[in-house]
């Protein structure tokens, strides 16, 4: 295993945060807390890198709200100085832990995302039913709660195994034990906010452990991973139905998660495949119902604050057309024309 030394001077270096500082403002110049920041920028940064030089920089608390995108969501928002952080963190770190992840890993790396990731589940099922004339079966799983139950001490295990440079380990140490879920054990600190940079890395070098037990010592072949939801296809359910219980021992034995109690499943291919917003169908994809819903509801929602003078014109142009790439993805050609029409009569009200 490559170990790497020496980091904490790159991650803290002044050019370091100024590319940081860039990485982080796109698309936030409008924000108040990044305009005050902004006001007084080196000033800012310069204090930010002599606290880090020092080792007196200590993490600020976290603003918190709550967003319904589509379930409900705990958000933890950091401060400017901290998230710029977290983007010097991420630019030295990443490069060392994404080439590790397996390929059909797909969340929060650059080249992959969503789409990606229902184009190669798509593949394997027409593989395995042999373009749906073989049966098929689908094992779909969650961990329960995984962003509130990452166990901080085993995190940052699995980071010090690569991460040899004591330096990085403490500021690690500073931004992960900077956030707790809710009411934690006196001798456990577990969770990681929803909303930091750092938690997306974190998640996948989390996660990645588990990705190698499946394929190197389940030798799954058939596997793919979006953050914490999962899916493994066989040509027969009791193939998957074995899986479940080693599964469930080594996530609760290695890195203390759990599988979801009631989603966890194995479906047919042909009853369709839902995962990240989309159904698979042996000759043909679809839109989630639900995600059919919010996509409605959140354009006459614009439309509306629009025709009220709260947003500029060009917003709902934006949002429709990014709801028809989407849409793009799926066989929703009848859809996106009700989408289109729909848009044109509300504006038109």
């Amino acid at each position: 295993m490559q170990t790497h030394r020496h980091l904490c001077e790159r991650i803290i270096s002044k050019e370091n945060l100024f590319n940081a500082w860039e990485e982080f403002r796109k698309g936030k110049q409008g924000r108040k807390d990044v305009r005050e920041f902004e006001r007084n920028l080196e000033q800012n940064l310069f204090r930010l890198h002599r606290e880090l030089v020092a080792g007196t920089y200590l993490h600020q608390a976290y603003s918190a709200f709550t967003i319904c995108d589509p379930k409900q969501r705990r958000i933890h928002k950091a401060t400017v100085q901290d998230r710029i952080l977290h983007h010097a963190v991420f630019s030295v770190l990443n490069p060392i832990f994404e080439p590790t992840f397996i390929a059909h890993s797909f969340s929060c790396q650059k080249g992959k995302g969503t789409h990606k990731a229902v184009n190669a589940l798509d593949r394997m099922l027409r593989s395995v039913s042999r373009n749906a004339t073989r049966s098929c079966f689908v094992l779909k799983c969650d961990v329960h709660q995984f962003f509130a139950s990452v166990d901080h001490d085993i995190l940052l295990d699995i980071l010090s195994k690569r991460v040899k440079d004591e330096k990085t380990i403490m500021l690690l140490h500073k931004i992960i034990e900077s956030f707790a879920a809710k009411d934690p054990a006196i001798f456990e600190r577990n969770g990681i906010p929803i909303g930091n940079l750092t938690s997306q890395l974190f998640a996948n070098i989390y996660l990645n452990e588990f990705d190698q037990f499946i394929k190197k010592v389940l030798k799954i072949k058939r596997y793919i991973r979006y953050t914490d939801d999962f899916v493994i296809i066989a040509a027969s359910s009791e193939e998957l139905q074995a899986l479940l219980m080693p599964i469930r021992l080594f996530l609760r034995g290695h890195l203390h998660l759990d599988l979801h109690p009631h989603k966890v499943t194995i479906r047919k291919y042909r009853q369709g495949i839902d995962f990240l917003g989309y159904v698979l169908l042996p000759h043909h994809r679809l839109l989630r119902t639900k995600a059919k819903r919010r996509m409605l509801r959140k354009l006459a929602e614009r439309i509306e604050n629009c025709k009220a003078g709260k947003l500029p014109p060009e917003s709902v142009e934006q949002s429709l057309q990014s709801y028809l790439g989407v849409l793009s993805h799926a066989n929703c050609y009848r859809l996106s024309q009700d989408l289109q029409n729909e848009c044109w009569f509300l504006l038109q009200k």
